[in-house]
């Protein structure tokens, strides 16, 4: 791999002798308000103190609208500082993705954090439309396309100037069950495989489940860079995470309680929550870290002075915390099976049960998709010619409505005409996923439940895991591309369009 030396952070990333440390700024509403100044306030102070290789910056964050982020950004830089800008794909369609990217570049701006993106919530007179016209794995293929000096996603446009961009992503091993957390690891492939530099991790206080990470990542060749998360939360953020009500944040009932408690102390708690901080800081470097990225709510710099210093007393002792970041279930899916010597685990994955989840809607799918739609497929050519001969005929509408009609009915189909369903075991993330996204599930779900509908809806890529899982076909997730969706096919036939050759099929086969 080649480094972009533009960027101070991945070559702080990339040396074995520095731990890097980055700090998250969360931007609030307005851009004149005392909060702010309170935050360009600290980010003064740690560019003086020279810890910290950079602040990372979220957009939107929560879903709520706030300071747009290169704002931010553009100051703290101007401190000296490595800035990581948040790039979401929740509010955004891929052109105005390109035209903020060829901004930031102009502003050297070229740290990013790659994520799809807490869902929208309430805004100006209600809620607002939620884009998601790409996912992360598009997004960071479109950002490879602009650092190779090609047209990014505009195929077929004149080349540009290359960019610099370094590209960061997120992953959760806090996941309690086999779907949702072989769901992120393979989504992880694929987001490396599309130009991920770094990872950073989701929140989480269990030192074994941040050790499973950078194991499967080694037993899957996924050399990149890794930030462990230190989150230092107040108690209501904790009690916000323990309810569910931040998605993709999972803190137990036991850990709360003990935080609960910690806080009738005449600091309320906050010297506790700073040591348990810095303890997970210790284990992070004892486990190989690269670094850590560290954040929460009303941190002040005597409170990140403190947790340093208390992190270099006790970093060489870091193996006896261990049992005390236990924060995880042992009943819960664990890739890796527990060693009882170390309390962390065995460096082969563990045996994983076989896939029982018969689904005959999708046997019967699976069975005619292979009939008709799949070259060499005994119906495939007759039902080539049937829908050709349709679509060139006075029935063509009505052709056009009798399929969107059996699909919608068997799928919820949307009449997108790129249909996806045979990659996706047969469940249609136009319909069924709340971000539309093509390439692996966000972060947000919380016991197989989609982070938009919790209680409701059971996260698309669950169900798809479960489904292949009966075949012996699980592992493909974490493997291609599905590129976005294309909109100038919408409201008109995918079988048509699959047979010309029109979908994002036709670049994989040939079309005779």
């Amino acid at each position: 791999m080649t480094l972009d030396t533009s960027s101070a952070l991945l070559r702080s990333l990339h040396d074995p002798a520095e731990f890097t440390l980055t700090f998250e700024l969360v931007p609030g509403r307005g851009g004149r308000s005392r909060a702010l100044t309170r935050t360009l306030d600290l980010a003064a102070r740690l560019a003086a103190g020279g810890r910290f290789q950079a602040m990372s910056i979220t957009e939107n964050a929560g879903g709520h609208p706030a300071l747009s982020p290169e704002a931010l950004g553009a100051e703290v830089r101007a401190m000296g500082l490595e800035v990581i800008i948040h790039f979401t794909c929740k509010d955004k369609n891929r052109n105005q993705m390109e035209s903020m990217l060829f901004s930031w570049d102009r502003q050297n701006l070229h740290n990013l954090l790659v994520l799809a993106g807490d869902y929208p919530k309430q805004g100006y007179q209600g809620f607002p439309k939620p884009v998601f016209d790409l996912d992360t794995v598009h997004a960071l293929d479109m950002i490879s396309s602009m650092n190779r000096g090609e047209s990014g996603i505009c195929r077929g446009m004149e080349d540009i100037t290359p960019t610099s961009f370094s590209k960061g992503v997120a992953v959760s091993p806090f996941k309690l069950h086999e779907a949702e957390l072989v769901m992120q690891y393979n989504k992880l492939r694929r987001k490396v495989a599309a130009g991920a530099d770094y990872v950073i991790t989701q929140v989480g206080f269990d030192a074994r489940k941040f050790e499973e990470l950078l194991l499967f990542m080694k037993h899957s060749g996924l050399a990149v860079p890794v930030l462990g998360n230190v989150f230092v939360p107040s108690l209501a953020v904790a009690e916000h995470m323990y309810r569910g009500r931040v998605p993709g944040c999972v803190l137990s009932r036991a850990l709360f309680e003990e935080m609960r408690e910690e806080a009738r102390g005449r600091d309320g708690g906050r010297r506790a929550r700073l040591i348990r901080a810095a303890k997970l800081l210790a284990v992070l470097k004892g486990l190989g870290y690269a670094g850590a990225h560290i954040g929460g709510p009303g941190l002040s710099g005597e409170d990140l002075d403190f947790l340093l210093a208390e992190t270099e007393a006790i970093a060489a002792d870091w193996r006896l915390f261990v049992p005390q970041l236990a924060d995880w279930p042992e009943e819960a899916f664990w890739y890796f099976s527990k060693n009882t010597r170390t309390g962390l685990n065995e460096p082969e994955p563990g045996p994983r049960p076989a896939g029982r989840r018969f689904v005959p809607a999708y046997e019967a799918a699976r069975t005619v998709h292979n009939l008709c739609f799949t070259p060499g497929g005994s119906l495939f050519g007759l039902s080539r010619k049937a829908c050709l001969a349709l679509d060139e005929s006075r029935f063509q509408g009505l052709f056009q409505h009798y399929e969107h009609l059996v699909k919608m009915l068997l799928f919820g189909c949307r009449n997108c005409g790129d249909c996806t369903l045979s990659e996706l075991a047969f469940l249609c993330p136009q319909s069924g996923c709340a971000k539309n996204i093509l390439n692996g599930p966000c972060g947000g779900s919380r016991d197989g439940w989609c982070e938009v509908y919790p209680g409701k809806r059971r996260c698309l890529y669950v169900l798809a895991y479960e489904r292949l899982k009966t075949h012996g076909l699980e592992g493909i997730m974490g493997e291609g591309y599905v590129p976005p969706r294309n909109w100038a096919l919408n409201d008109s036939s995918s079988w048509v369009n699959f047979f010309r050759g029109r979908d994002h099929t036709a670049a994989r086969r040939e079309v005779g």
